[in-house]
């Protein structure tokens, strides 16, 4: 290709355009290889996999993770009880709908997506709901939870479900606008009655 160019480059131009030209272009090329090659050592960086209850490791990044998204002002800025510590694990490890989808930078867990099967009746399939979705603070805005939610949307169509759900804080314009993006948008059936809102009452 670059002996193609150089012939072209020969027979059209005089000879201090080309080496001019031919210098410009061998630049151009070295900085998007450049620039490739560094996109791609950052995507080596970081694995997205779903993890694996049963490993004692994986299961304490679960715990840690989930401790500092609930420590966050997000996340209601408590830690979590010694007995969610304590039994978590194999809470979901006897729920069959639950996935837990874990990132990794060169080893160290840095992202968590707590996913769970619920069912549509008007659509008589599955459907996924992300519970929690938690990036570490100094590793956000690099697309971490982006790429864990595409994981999630993989395990969803693998199992046949119908949608995705999750919720957002009204006030979370980050994470409302990150939605939005990956294709979420409020639920609503009928815009005469609004969007659906999630309410709860604790037992």
């Amino acid at each position: 290709m670059h002996r193609l160019f150089a012939l072209l480059v020969a027979f059209f131009y005089p000879p201090q355009f080309r080496v001019a030209t031919e210098t410009e272009t061998m630049s151009k090329l070295n900085t998007k290889a450049l620039k490739n090659n560094h996109i791609r050592q950052n995507e080596k960086m970081i694995q997205i996999k779903k993890a694996d209850l049963s490993n004692s490791k994986q299961a304490s990044a679960i715990i840690e993770l989930l401790n500092e998204y609930a420590l966050h002002p997000m996340g209601g800025g408590e830690a979590l009880t010694e007995f969610t510590r304590n039994n978590l694990i194999t809470t979901l490890q006897s729920r069959k709908e639950c996935s837990v989808i874990l990132a990794y930078d060169e080893g160290t867990a840095i992202g968590l997506c707590n996913c769970f099967e619920a069912f549509s009746t008007f659509a008589c399939k599955p459907l996924l709901n992300i519970h929690d979705l938690f990036v570490k603070v100094a590793y956000r805005k690099q697309g971490i939870a982006r790429q864990m939610m595409q994981k999630a949307e993989q395990l969803a169509r693998d199992n046949g479900c119908c949608k995705m759900t999750l919720e957002v804080l009204s006030k979370n314009e980050a994470a409302k606008k990150s939605y939005l993006a990956s294709g979420y948008t409020p639920y609503q059936l009928n815009e005469q009655f609004g969007h659906a809102e999630f309410w709860q009452k604790s037992l």
